[in-house]
This record gives C-alpha cells, structure tokens and sequence, in this order.
C-alpha cells in the first residue's frame, strides 16, 4: 500500500494537506483544522508530543511499528516526523511506511522460535527422570533450568537409582554444548549409569565404564560427571569424579565444606584410572551436587562462584526441593540465564520420636566356627523380636539371616558380619565376608547336600543382591517389604 502523508503547520499542527493513500485509511481530512480535534488517530498513537519536539528541535523523530486501526483494515505502519519550513510558517511533514508484512512475519518467526524452543526445553525434560526416586534413608529433590532463549536443548543429566540394602546411587554430569547431539550423548550417558548402577560398583569404577563408552559415542563430546553412593550403615558419601564440581556438603553442626580430590578428567578421554573418595553423610547432613551454570559466570572466577554456593547452601534451610529453589535465587537463576542448570540436593534426616524407632540398625560381627550360625540365629531373633514385627516376617527374617551366614561360613573367609537395618518401608539382612567370589543362584539337584541357599532366600525375600566390598570382600543381602499397618 502507498505511504500515508500528511502536512501540517504551526504550534497546533492545523492540516495543510493528506493524501490519498492517508485519507482511505483514516477518512478525508478537512484543511484548517488543528490536530487535536481534526486529526485524532495522532493523538491515540501518540504522536502530538513528538511532532512537538520536532518543531522545537528542528530534527526529525521515527516511531516503529505503531498497531493503526484504519476504517478497513488494521496494520502496522512506522511514522516519521520531519520539520518543514516554508516562507510563512515552520510545519511538521508526517510519513507513514506500511510494515504489517514486516511486523506479521516477525511475529511468526518469534512464535516459530518459542514453539522451537518449547519443544526443545520438553525433549530435554523427557531424557531427564520424570519422577526422582525417593529412597528409604534419604530425602532428595532435583530442578533444572534450561539455559538462553535459543531452541538448542543442552547437555546437563542428574539422576537418582536405589541400589538395594539402603544404599542409594546419586549422579549428576554435563555434557559440554547444545543442540540435538549433546542431549542424545546425554541420554546414553545417562541410560548407560543406570546399568551401571545396578551391577552394584564403586563409584570409581563406574566412571572407568562410562569413560570407555563416551569415547566410544563420540570422543569429540567432552562430558563430566560426579557418581555418588551413600551408604547408611556407614554414614558416608563413596563418590568419584570426571571433571566435575566438587560436591558441597553441609553438616548437622551447619559447616559446609567441599569434597577434595580425587578428580579426574572428563570422561571420554581414556587412558586414566579413576579413583574414589569419602565424605562423612551423618544424620542431619545435607549435601548438593549442580552442574557449572550455577556457579560459572563469564566475568568472575568460577572459584568465587562455588564460594559463593557455599555461603547460599550454608543459609539455605528446608526441605530438599526448598533448598534447590533457594539456591536457585541465591545464584541468581533467571528464565534468562545464559546456560543450563541442574542442581540435586540430598538430605539425611536426623530422626526423633517414633520416626526414630522406624529406622534402626544392629551388627553382630562374627569370628567363624561352630557357634557363629547359632549366635546369628539368636542375635536375629532378638533384635527382630525388639523390632515388633509380625511373627511371619521374623521367622523369614531368622531364616533368611541364617542361610545367609551358612553361606559365608562356608564359602567366604573372616573377617564376618551380620548387619539387620529396618527402614518405615522394608527390612533389610546383609552378610559380608572377606572373600570377593560372588554367589549366584543356581539349581541345587535332589542329591546334591548343598547349594540351595540363595534359592531360599531369593524365594522368600522381595529382592537380594551382591556386591564386592572396597578392600577386598563381598556383600550379600537380602529385603523384606513390611507390611502395611
């Protein structure tokens, strides 16, 4: 459509001239007549201020893409007002560009770019869990915040896998990059921990799995990760790292404190030998594992950031999900943040009252010999028996306690323990003995005098598993679902 033109003169802009193309959109014009009164659509898109300061300043102004409703149709149309001088009087030329193509294509592109980006922000969502698993002895909460505004989906992956025997496997990493090869790198990565996870690992050797895998996905993705197992007999953090942040750990007392080495490099690159720590997780402690837009920024030193996390984290109470959501503010997380963002926050709660009484734990360390398969029985027996459960699950538990020290007195080597732990939801029965040979269960023939153990207690428990045991040694337990009260 041709350009809107319109004259006017003096203080109070009376009309001199509009063409056409002026009158069919906003209707003829009578000359004479001040702009106020005789051009109002002026005055609705603002523009008598600005044809007033072109007078005074004897310079041009442009307005952009004002919404004009016109008799037949609406558009958008870019004014500019430009100072005239004739021999009777100073005037204000009024030019008016149609950019509605202009304005109605970027407006598809902007809505093209948010549905871009919403589906990229959902496909990230879906490779991350749907729902955290919630272990026995832990409380845990994770959140993640997509970095920019472009559709580019990122890398960042945290998860959290119950391992049997009250042990719980925590993970976060960051596969370095955007876009649809770093979310399927990370989407493997994350697929390959939790098989992982269930071979029952240290966290160091887990890592020397993945390291070999992302190498073999592609060796030009660098990625890092931080593998974590707690253990509530113990109260300690096992983990390891790839390059990752180090994991804060705040104190029952309050004091927050950083995990120290060892850190290896990112994973895919081959050639290290991972190794693995330990932290104190006590009763009351909390701990939090992110990702590096947390705390990275690209005018500081990513030291001040996590110095930074610590004083957040130690002023940071609530629930797990309170803390993320805290942090998140304390860091200054916005919808616009620049990078992706993942934060896993894990507490273990002190308990008191009742809630004390529904998670408790006893040990019998046994020294091997003839009288370590009686004492077991008559250690079970009573400390099941103080538990108050119903008489079906102590026999099951008896028994269970009784096949599984059979089984390393005969086959593993001291130093010999069995430990009982009960949690609000199961019962769990461990062994563990100097001997890294792994039982597994087998079919015991009519003749055979031996062997059917394990087949007992894998057909009486919910569930039982293996593991070797840092410094030599295994575990073998077994769990019992308790019945609902």
């Amino acid at each position: 459509m041709p350009a809107l033109a319109a004259v006017v003169y003096g203080a109070d802009h009376r009309i001199a001239y509009v063409n056409d193309a002026y009158a069919q959109v906003f209707g003829p014009r009578t000359p004479g007549g001040p702009a106020r009164t005789a051009l109002p659509e002026l005055e609705e898109l603002g523009l008598l201020p600005l044809m007033d300061q072109v007078l005074r300043s004897g310079r041009p102004r442009t307005v952009k893409s004002r919404r004009v409703q016109g008799r037949d149709r609406t558009g958008y149309y870019t004014f500019t007002c430009t100072p005239i001088t004739t021999s009777e009087a100073a005037g204000v030329l009024i030019f008016a560009a149609d950019v509605t193509d202009q304005v109605e294509s970027a407006e598809r592109l902007r809505s093209s770019e948010r549905r871009q980006r919403e589906a990229a922000v959902t496909l990230q969502r879906s490779l991350l869990p749907q729902e955290l698993e919630q272990p026995d002895e832990l409380r845990v909460a994770a959140t993640y915040q997509p970095g920019g505004t472009d559709a580019a989906v990122g890398g960042d992956w945290y998860d959290v896998i119950t391992l049997g025997a009250g042990r719980t496997a925590l993970v976060i990493g960051d596969v370095m990059g955007r876009g649809v090869r770093a979310a399927a790198v990370m989407g493997q990565l994350r697929t390959a921990v939790r098989a992982y996870a269930r071979l029952d690992l240290p966290p160091h050797e887990v890592l020397q799995l993945l390291d070999g895998l992302a190498a073999e996905i592609d060796a030009s993705q660098i990625a890092t990760c931080v593998y974590a197992v707690h253990d509530p007999h113990e109260g300690r953090l096992n983990y390891a790292s790839a390059g990752h942040l180090p994991i804060l750990v705040r104190d029952a007392d309050g004091t927050v404190h950083a995990t120290a080495e060892p850190t290896g490099p990112p994973l895919g690159t081959g050639g290290w030998m991972h190794s693995s720590g330990s932290v104190p997780l006590e009763e009351g402690a909390t701990a939090v594992l992110y990702t590096d837009g947390l705390v990275e920024r690209r005018d500081a030193d990513i030291d001040d950031g996590i110095a930074a996390l610590e004083r957040a984290f130690a002023g940071a109470s609530g629930s797990p999900q309170v803390i993320c959501d805290r942090m998140l503010r304390a860091m200054r997380i916005t919808a616009e943040h620049d990078d992706d963002v993942a934060v896993l926050v894990l507490q273990h709660p002190a308990r008191t009252g009742h809630e004390a009484e529904l998670f408790r734990g006893a040990s019998l360390d046994l020294l091997g010999g003839t009288e370590a398969a009686p004492r077991a029985r008559a250690f079970a027996s009573g400390v099941l028996a103080s538990w108050r459960f119903p008489t079906e699950l102590h026999d099951l538990g008896v028994l269970a306690a009784s096949e599984l020290v059979a089984n390393s007195l005969q086959h593993g080597t001291p130093p010999m323990r069995l430990r009982l732990r009960r949690t609000d939801r199961r019962l769990t029965v461990e062994v563990t003995d100097g001997d890294d040979h792994l039982p597994r269960r087998r079919r015991a023939e009519p003749a055979d005098e031996a062997g059917r153990g394990i087949s007992i207690v894998a057909t009486i428990a919910s569930t039982w598993g293996t593991r070797r045991t840092p410094g030599g040694g295994k575990a073998v337990w077994c769990e019992f679902a308790l019945p609902e009260e």
